[in-house]
Protein backbone atom coordinates (compact mmCIF):
# COMPACT_ATOMS: atom_id res chain seq x y z
CA UNK A 1 0.00 0.00 0.00
CA UNK A 2 2.91 2.38 0.92
CA UNK A 3 4.25 1.62 -2.56
CA UNK A 4 0.53 2.51 -3.99
CA UNK A 5 0.33 6.03 -1.94
CA UNK A 6 3.37 6.84 -3.08
CA UNK A 7 2.16 6.71 -7.01
CA UNK A 8 -1.04 8.10 -6.11
CA UNK A 9 0.14 11.15 -4.78
CA UNK A 10 2.98 11.73 -7.42
CA UNK A 11 -0.04 11.13 -9.73
CA UNK A 12 -1.98 13.92 -7.78
CA UNK A 13 1.10 16.38 -8.04
CA UNK A 14 1.75 16.00 -11.42
CA UNK A 15 -1.78 17.01 -12.26
CA UNK A 16 -2.14 19.86 -9.58
CA UNK A 17 0.86 21.33 -11.22
CA UNK A 18 -1.09 21.70 -14.55
CA UNK A 19 -4.01 22.58 -12.78
CA UNK A 20 -2.31 25.23 -11.50
CA UNK A 21 -0.65 26.77 -15.04
CA UNK A 22 -4.07 27.03 -16.10
CA UNK A 23 -5.24 28.84 -13.08
CA UNK A 24 -2.61 31.08 -12.86
CA UNK A 25 -3.54 31.85 -16.90
CA UNK A 26 -7.05 31.54 -17.12
CA UNK A 27 -9.52 29.48 -19.48
CA UNK A 28 -12.94 29.21 -20.87
CA UNK A 29 -15.71 27.35 -18.80
CA UNK A 30 -17.70 25.32 -20.75
CA UNK A 31 -20.86 23.41 -19.03
CA UNK A 32 -22.01 19.96 -19.20
CA UNK A 33 -25.94 18.54 -20.27
CA UNK A 34 -26.57 18.93 -16.29
CA UNK A 35 -25.31 22.12 -16.07
CA UNK A 36 -22.29 21.71 -14.26
CA UNK A 37 -18.70 23.80 -15.19
CA UNK A 38 -15.71 21.61 -16.96
CA UNK A 39 -12.63 23.35 -17.83
CA UNK A 40 -9.61 23.01 -19.82
CA UNK A 41 -8.04 22.17 -16.42
CA UNK A 42 -10.36 19.16 -15.58
CA UNK A 43 -9.65 17.51 -18.97
CA UNK A 44 -6.02 17.54 -18.56
CA UNK A 45 -5.40 16.64 -15.08
CA UNK A 46 -7.87 13.83 -15.67
CA UNK A 47 -5.62 12.43 -19.05
CA UNK A 48 -2.46 13.34 -16.96
CA UNK A 49 -3.97 10.95 -14.04
CA UNK A 50 -5.34 8.14 -16.79
CA UNK A 51 -1.99 8.31 -18.32
CA UNK A 52 -0.05 7.48 -14.84
CA UNK A 53 -2.51 5.34 -13.76
CA UNK A 54 -2.57 2.82 -16.72
CA UNK A 55 1.42 2.49 -16.40
CA UNK A 56 1.76 1.49 -12.76
CA UNK A 57 -1.74 -0.37 -12.77
CA UNK A 58 -2.58 -1.74 -16.50
CA UNK A 59 -4.84 -3.75 -14.90
CA UNK A 60 -7.06 -1.88 -12.18
CA UNK A 61 -9.86 -0.01 -14.51
CA UNK A 62 -10.30 3.54 -13.62
CA UNK A 63 -13.77 5.50 -12.67
CA UNK A 64 -13.24 9.00 -13.74
CA UNK A 65 -15.34 11.63 -13.76
CA UNK A 66 -14.67 13.41 -17.13
CA UNK A 67 -14.63 9.49 -19.00
CA UNK A 68 -17.96 8.71 -17.10
CA UNK A 69 -19.73 11.94 -17.81
CA UNK A 70 -19.02 10.95 -21.99
CA UNK A 71 -20.23 7.57 -21.30
CA UNK A 72 -16.79 5.70 -21.16
CA UNK A 73 -17.51 3.57 -17.90
CA UNK A 74 -15.27 0.56 -17.91
CA UNK A 75 -16.58 -3.06 -16.22
CA UNK A 76 -15.10 -2.12 -12.38
CA UNK A 77 -15.13 -5.56 -10.65
CA UNK A 78 -14.27 -5.80 -6.79
CA UNK A 79 -10.90 -3.32 -7.09
CA UNK A 80 -10.72 0.18 -9.14
CA UNK A 81 -9.92 3.45 -9.00
CA UNK A 82 -12.20 6.56 -8.46
CA UNK A 83 -10.93 9.41 -9.84
CA UNK A 84 -12.17 13.49 -9.82
CA UNK A 85 -9.24 15.34 -11.47
CA UNK A 86 -10.51 18.84 -10.57
CA UNK A 87 -13.29 18.26 -7.49
CA UNK A 88 -14.90 22.05 -6.98
CA UNK A 89 -14.57 23.34 -10.72
CA UNK A 90 -17.06 26.06 -8.92
CA UNK A 91 -14.62 27.29 -7.14
CA UNK A 92 -11.86 26.80 -9.87
CA UNK A 93 -13.91 28.97 -11.93
CA UNK A 94 -14.68 31.36 -9.27
CA UNK A 95 -11.34 31.50 -8.05
CA UNK A 96 -11.25 31.16 -4.15
CA UNK A 97 -9.00 28.31 -4.29
CA UNK A 98 -11.01 25.66 -2.85
CA UNK A 99 -10.24 22.88 -5.36
CA UNK A 100 -8.53 19.62 -5.20
CA UNK A 101 -7.39 16.53 -7.49
CA UNK A 102 -9.34 13.28 -5.67
CA UNK A 103 -7.51 9.87 -6.57
CA UNK A 104 -9.02 6.72 -4.40
CA UNK A 105 -8.47 2.91 -4.36
CA UNK A 106 -11.58 1.17 -4.21
CA UNK A 107 -11.83 -2.70 -2.68
CA UNK A 108 -14.75 -4.19 -2.50
CA UNK A 109 -16.98 -1.21 -2.08
CA UNK A 110 -14.73 0.33 0.14
CA UNK A 111 -11.97 3.36 -0.27
CA UNK A 112 -9.28 1.62 0.94
CA UNK A 113 -6.06 4.11 -0.12
CA UNK A 114 -6.49 7.69 -1.19
CA UNK A 115 -5.13 11.43 -1.68
CA UNK A 116 -6.34 14.76 -1.91
CA UNK A 117 -4.60 17.46 -3.30
CA UNK A 118 -5.52 21.28 -3.27
CA UNK A 119 -3.23 23.08 -5.84
CA UNK A 120 -3.95 26.66 -5.17
CA UNK A 121 -2.80 26.12 -1.41
CA UNK A 122 -0.19 23.28 -2.08
CA UNK A 123 -2.07 21.11 0.93
CA UNK A 124 -1.70 17.65 0.89
CA UNK A 125 -3.65 15.43 2.50
CA UNK A 126 -3.18 11.38 2.15
CA UNK A 127 -3.58 8.23 3.95
CA UNK A 128 -4.78 4.21 3.60
CA UNK A 129 -6.27 1.82 5.61
CA UNK A 130 -4.05 -0.08 8.24
CA UNK A 131 -1.21 2.93 7.69
CA UNK A 132 -2.96 6.49 8.81
CA UNK A 133 -3.26 9.73 7.41
CA UNK A 134 -1.09 12.42 6.63
CA UNK A 135 -0.85 15.88 5.63
CA UNK A 136 1.92 18.58 4.05
CA UNK A 137 1.56 21.90 3.53
CA UNK A 138 3.65 23.99 1.51
CA UNK A 139 6.95 24.96 3.38
CA UNK A 140 6.27 22.23 6.45
CA UNK A 141 7.28 18.55 7.26
CA UNK A 142 4.98 15.97 6.26
CA UNK A 143 2.83 15.25 9.50
CA UNK A 144 0.31 12.02 10.76
CA UNK A 145 -3.14 13.66 11.04
CA UNK A 146 -5.90 12.60 13.32
CA UNK A 147 -9.29 12.96 14.17
CA UNK A 148 -10.08 15.31 17.66
CA UNK A 149 -12.24 13.78 20.10
CA UNK A 150 -15.37 14.99 20.60
CA UNK A 151 -14.94 19.08 22.33
CA UNK A 152 -16.30 20.04 25.04
CA UNK A 153 -17.18 23.20 23.83
CA UNK A 154 -19.82 21.84 21.26
CA UNK A 155 -18.76 20.58 17.89
CA UNK A 156 -17.84 22.20 14.23
CA UNK A 157 -20.12 21.44 11.33
CA UNK A 158 -18.27 21.95 8.00
CA UNK A 159 -20.92 22.18 4.58
CA UNK A 160 -20.94 23.29 1.47
CA UNK A 161 -20.30 26.56 0.28
CA UNK A 162 -22.13 26.29 -3.09
CA UNK A 163 -24.64 23.15 -2.47
CA UNK A 164 -26.26 24.07 1.15
CA UNK A 165 -29.84 22.45 1.60
CA UNK A 166 -32.45 22.92 4.14
CA UNK A 167 -32.71 19.41 5.13
CA UNK A 168 -28.58 20.22 6.57
CA UNK A 169 -29.83 23.05 8.27
CA UNK A 170 -32.53 20.73 9.90
CA UNK A 171 -30.32 18.31 10.81
CA UNK A 172 -27.48 20.65 12.08
CA UNK A 173 -30.18 22.75 14.09
CA UNK A 174 -30.47 19.42 16.14
CA UNK A 175 -27.07 18.38 16.78
CA UNK A 176 -25.92 20.80 19.19
CA UNK A 177 -23.84 22.91 16.70
CA UNK A 178 -21.41 25.16 18.12
CA UNK A 179 -20.31 26.46 14.71
CA UNK A 180 -20.39 25.64 11.21
CA UNK A 181 -17.90 26.49 8.98
CA UNK A 182 -18.82 26.84 4.64
CA UNK A 183 -15.94 25.27 2.72
CA UNK A 184 -15.39 23.42 -1.13
CA UNK A 185 -14.06 20.31 -2.37
CA UNK A 186 -13.00 17.16 -0.64
CA UNK A 187 -11.33 19.71 1.53
CA UNK A 188 -14.10 19.66 3.66
CA UNK A 189 -12.81 15.78 4.71
CA UNK A 190 -9.75 17.08 5.31
CA UNK A 191 -10.30 19.46 7.57
CA UNK A 192 -11.97 16.94 9.39
CA UNK A 193 -8.92 14.47 9.38
CA UNK A 194 -6.72 16.56 10.99
CA UNK A 195 -9.37 17.65 13.78
CA UNK A 196 -10.38 21.08 12.36
CA UNK A 197 -13.91 20.11 12.01
CA UNK A 198 -15.80 17.67 13.95
CA UNK A 199 -18.77 16.47 10.91
CA UNK A 200 -19.79 16.84 7.70
CA UNK A 201 -23.66 16.17 7.08
CA UNK A 202 -24.69 16.29 3.15
CA UNK A 203 -28.17 16.36 1.96
CA UNK A 204 -28.01 16.89 -1.92
CA UNK A 205 -26.38 15.10 -4.67
CA UNK A 206 -22.78 13.99 -5.00
CA UNK A 207 -20.72 11.29 -7.24
CA UNK A 208 -18.58 8.60 -6.23
CA UNK A 209 -15.39 10.52 -7.16
CA UNK A 210 -16.44 13.82 -5.62
CA UNK A 211 -16.13 11.68 -2.37
CA UNK A 212 -14.05 8.12 -2.54
CA UNK A 213 -10.33 10.10 -1.67
CA UNK A 214 -11.88 11.93 0.78
CA UNK A 215 -13.60 9.49 2.77
CA UNK A 216 -10.42 7.26 2.60
CA UNK A 217 -8.32 9.61 4.13
CA UNK A 218 -11.18 10.30 6.95
CA UNK A 219 -10.85 6.81 7.56
CA UNK A 220 -7.37 6.22 7.36
CA UNK A 221 -7.52 9.02 10.12
CA UNK A 222 -10.10 7.73 12.29
CA UNK A 223 -13.59 8.90 11.32
CA UNK A 224 -16.09 7.26 9.23
CA UNK A 225 -18.82 8.39 6.50
CA UNK A 226 -22.16 6.96 7.19
CA UNK A 227 -25.37 6.78 4.62
CA UNK A 228 -28.20 8.84 5.44
CA UNK A 229 -32.22 8.01 5.41
CA UNK A 230 -34.06 10.99 7.22
CA UNK A 231 -31.75 11.11 10.73
CA UNK A 232 -30.93 7.85 10.62
CA UNK A 233 -27.47 6.71 9.79
CA UNK A 234 -27.49 3.43 7.38
CA UNK A 235 -23.96 2.15 7.11
CA UNK A 236 -20.91 3.14 5.65
CA UNK A 237 -20.97 5.24 2.09
CA UNK A 238 -20.49 2.51 -0.52
CA UNK A 239 -18.75 2.72 -4.33
CA UNK A 240 -19.29 0.33 -7.51
CA UNK A 241 -22.75 1.76 -7.31
CA UNK A 242 -23.84 1.25 -11.43
CA UNK A 243 -27.36 0.69 -10.72
CA UNK A 244 -27.51 4.65 -9.20
CA UNK A 245 -25.35 5.84 -12.07
CA UNK A 246 -22.29 6.21 -9.07
CA UNK A 247 -24.86 8.67 -7.28
CA UNK A 248 -24.33 8.86 -3.51
CA UNK A 249 -27.21 8.90 -1.09
CA UNK A 250 -27.35 11.48 1.40
CA UNK A 251 -24.34 11.00 4.49
CA UNK A 252 -22.57 12.09 7.08
CA UNK A 253 -18.62 12.31 7.83
CA UNK A 254 -17.94 12.13 11.31
CA UNK A 255 -14.32 12.48 13.30
CA UNK A 256 -15.70 11.86 16.57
Amino acid sequence: MSALLNILVQTALEAGAEIEAIYGAGCATDYKEDGSPVTEADRKAEAIILARLATFYPDIPILAEEEACAGRIPDLGRRFFCVDPLDGTKGFVQRNGEFTVNIALVENGAPVAGVVYAPDSHALFYGARGEGAFRQREGSVLQPIRTRPRPEAGLTAIGSRNHQKPETDAWVAGKGIAEFLPSGSSLKFCLIAEGSADVYPRHGPTMEWDTAAGQAVLEAAGGRVMMLDGDCEMGPLRYGKVETGFLNPNFVAWGI
